[in-house]
């Protein structure tokens, strides 16, 4: 911290405001102490306070509000407030509202998209936008290419004037355009001269992707020299320029000052601003080029006089009642005004101030992080300038890490990690395609085949071809703290930075994990050969299961091993992970009576099932007993849901981590609703030497029991030999039957939930600790995945106490 604030101490922590960062984040943030949060996702969207809160309730609470669309005094005091509150924004961007009108919208997106739908297309209209711009943004061309216009994706490129340049205009800005991208239809208007079209150009005040900020005489250049700065593109020679700005992420720091820079829309969300309301934006619009957009639809609010039966409106003038569509969001607006009240106390220039101040020091620490080889771990983007002066970038920091080989690790791991370290931050392209190809030089080519190869936003896939696909976003808000920014980046040096090997005395490495040092181990003459310790059946999916003796095998496992799940209304399976009270769901297959049989404490019954042998239905025969089951579990888990039984015996799909379906490691397996594999096996050695890890933690043994090899849902449990030993099996011999290793078993959070005493219960262990040890290419794992290979020509059987003999790699 003294070395920090020796270089930031002027800005960080608004020295000259009325109170300083710790007195606000004692005073206003408790919760995110209270619950050990790191926040760093404020471009995503920032926090509300407190205090902003509670004068928020105070106010809903001590008045009353009414829909403006009426002649009473509470109504008359209900748009007197909303008139006061577009007076706020306006004033926020330094817009006349002799020059602008305040339109609310449902947030930045629905502003956007307004611009879209009524701006005054033609054939000879152009649209052009930044590289780096939100799918908001990109949405406008599918107006624009539906008229008949063109659409093309610019690149800024900033040179420094010469020495002798005759002006003192700073850089030199020039527009370098891409592809231009045109669609025919057969809704083509009435032809107009070029120069009688109007164009629209697009572009971000800060890239919600990098941080990068725009520089705003954009604004000026393209309204009025736009010939010079689009030369040499296909659009210099088009006049009637009209400029949108997104602002949406950069207002919070450096909100466009609209009488320098007087763009004709600016669109606006308030969660990004001060983090409440969400659901309410703005669309600022100058009046002059308000009058240009042809609205089609009509609504209550936005007409004067209309006549049901014959073709008559008169629409209301003034530029908000032509565009606010029914009733004004009037209790959310009333709230805005409690969230510029908190800006203005601090200012937007010292919010920026103090987190630039942070980012560039995180940048800075990432940039100098080496690995023990001396290779860099951090690639950052957009983050040329690290100068606080300049207003080049916004308080984020956006990048990947490499490996000592120099692959790379991808963005979820690093996500996953993090918020087992209690940080909250973003990953991904952030919805900005542009940005994400531009930044990791992604072609059209790496674009496509991403796509036919089945990544889609959102999903797992983060290295394909050995490229990552997006990033890691952290981003700083005018509550975050020096504290919080150190502990991302300890985080990041204790996780992902590997240091020089060590010689000696140094950790012993077995296969591809690290162990504990030896001493720690027992000698290896005392282990004992393994033996198969415990079978369990889970008949039904993240329900418990139950224990067994002896239990046939069959195609898909274990005789009716994960055959039935639980799917919610929407058609979701539900999991432990969303419910985590379903580990209270107790489970038993009688095979002489052909009953499954179900118990919770929150039904007073059980619940009996027959199990038809050599039936597969997905539905059952009985539709009462169907509605029986199916209340049973609503009951049970509280939300209306309804029990499915796998539906074919040859089936090799299986559900990946999001639940949507996917293929098995193996196409040759035959899994019925499980994850990855028909058996998980577990080592009692192996959860032995994990449990001294985690007693090792003083806090952690006083507040936890051991673990027990259960807590880790496996259908069998070995003893004997040395920890970690199967990591190495490729077939394994449970008595006289055969098994394939399929590798390791990648954890998630649910092994995190403990059942304690019929008490559901999470933490952060034991993921947390097995992610220091056990982390493999962004895996983290424990167990071991096997596949059946079945003896068709008889009935298998598998018993505990049979022989384990592995076939080691």
């Amino acid at each position: 911290m003294e070395s920090f604030l020796k270089k930031f101490g002027d800005y960080y922590g608004y020295p000259d405001g009325p109170n300083h960062i710790n007195q606000i984040r004692h005073s206003q943030f408790k919760r995110l102490e209270d619950q050990g949060f790191v926040y760093l996702d404020h471009a995503g969207s920032t926090l509300y306070s407190e205090l902003q809160m509670a004068d928020i309730f105070k106010d809903l609470t001590s008045n009353v509000f009414g829909n403006p669309h009426s002649q009473s005094d509470i109504s008359s005091a209900t748009s007197d407030l909303i008139a006061d509150a577009r007076h706020q924004v306006l004033e926020y961007f330094n817009a006349s509202p002799e020059d602008y009108s305040c339109i609310f919208t449902s947030g930045a997106t629905a502003a956007l998209k307004l611009v879209g739908e009524t701006f005054p297309w033609t054939q000879d209209s152009n649209f052009l936008y930044t590289m780096e711009n939100h799918n908001s943004v990109l949405g406008i061309r599918e107006y624009a290419l539906a008229q008949g216009a063109s659409a093309c994706a610019v690149d800024i490129e900033e040179t420094a004037n010469q020495p002798d340049h005759l002006t003192n205009s700073g850089p030199s800005i020039k527009v370098k355009h891409r592809a231009v991208q045109m669609r025919n239809t057969s809704k083509l208007q009435k032809e107009e001269s070029k120069g009688d079209a109007y164009n629209l150009f697009a572009f971000p005040s800060e890239c919600n992707f990098s941080g990068v900020r725009f520089d705003l005489d954009l604004v000026n250049l393209i309204k009025e020299n736009a010939e010079t700065t689009l030369e040499g593109s296909p659009f210099s020679k088009s006049k009637r320029w009209m400029v949108l700005i997104d602002a949406a992420k950069g207002c919070a720091t450096l909100p466009p000052d609209l009488s320098e820079y007087p763009a004709d829309f600016v669109a606006v969300s308030f969660y990004k601003l001060f983090g409440y309301p969400t659901g309410l934006g703005a669309l600022l619009v100058r009046n002059d080029s308000a009058k240009l957009l042809k609205k089609t639809y009509f609504s209550g609010g936005t007409v004067a006089a209309s006549i049901a039966d014959i073709d008559f409106v008169k629409r209301r003038e003034r530029v908000e009642e032509s565009f606010e569509d029914g009733s004004a969001s009037f209790l959310s607006i009333a709230a805005i005004r409690h969230g510029f009240k908190l800006l203005k106390s601090l200012t937007p220039s010292a919010i920026w101030m103090h987190t630039t101040s942070l980012s560039i020091y995180v940048k800075k620490k990432l940039q100098a992080l080496r690995h023990g080889n001396g290779t860099g771990v951090c690639i950052l983007y957009g983050s040329e300038n690290l100068k606080l002066s300049s207003h080049k970038s916004g308080p984020t920091v956006t990048f990947n890490l490499k490996r000592p080989d120099g692959s790379w690790f991808g963005y979820l791991e690093v996500e996953k990690l993090a918020s087992l370290s209690g940080i909250q931050l973003r990953t991904g392209c952030f919805c900005n395609p542009g940005a994400c190809a531009k930044y990791l030089d992604l072609s059209h080519s790496d674009l496509l085949s991403n796509v036919e190869a089945g990544h889609v936003c959102w999903d797992e896939n983060d290295v394909i071809n050995g490229k990552p696909t997006g990033a890691v976003r952290v981003s700083f808000g005018y509550m975050s703290t020096f504290e919080e920014a150190k502990k991302f980046v300890d985080f990041i040096i204790s996780s992902f930075v590997s240091p020089p090997k060590k010689i000696g005395n140094g950790n012993v490495v077995s296969g591809r994990f690290s162990q504990l040092p030896s001493e720690e181990l027992e000698s290896k003459e005392s282990f004992p050969s393994h033996y198969l310790k415990s079978i369990t059946i889970y008949p039904i999916k993240s329900c418990a299961g139950f224990y067994v003796m002896r239990w046939p095998l069959c195609r898909t496992g274990l005789l009716h091993d994960r055959e039935w799940m639980v799917q919610g209304l929407t058609g979701d399976i539900l999991t432990q992970k969303k419910v985590p009270d379903m580990s209270l769901i107790r489970t038993f297959i009688d095979l002489e009576e052909g009953l499954l049989s179900v118990e919770s404490s929150r039904c007073k019954d059980k619940l009996h099932i027959k199990i038809k042998s050599g039936s597969h239905a997905n539905i059952l025969e009985n539709l009462n007993e169907e509605t029986r089951i199916n209340s049973w579990f609503t009951n049970a888990i509280g939300r209306q849901c309804k029990l499915l039984r796998y539906s074919s015996s040859t089936s090799n799909h299986c559900l990946n981590r999001n639940k949507s379906p996917g293929f098995c490691r193996d196409l040759e397996s035959n899994i019925n609703f499980a994850n990855e594999a028909q058996f998980l096996l577990i080592s009692e050695e192996s959860v032995s030497d994990l449990n001294r890890r985690l007693e090792a933690n003083e806090d952690y043994k006083r507040a936890h029991e051991k673990l027990n090899p259960y807590r880790f849902r496996p259908n069998l449990v070995v003893s004997g030999g040395e920890p970690y030993a199967e990591d190495k099996w490729r077939t394994i011999k449970i008595g006289d039957n055969h098994f394939t290793s399929l590798g390791g078993c990648n954890r998630c959070q649910m092994i995190n939930i403990s059942n304690e005493a019929g008490l559901v219960k999470k933490s952060n262990e034991p993921l947390t600790t097995l992610a220091s040890y056990r982390r493999v290419k962004g895996k983290i794992l424990f167990g071991t995945l096997l596949r059946y290979e079945i003896d068709e020509k008889t009935q298998c059987w598998i018993g505990v106490g049979d022989e384990v003999n592995p076939d080691i790699e």
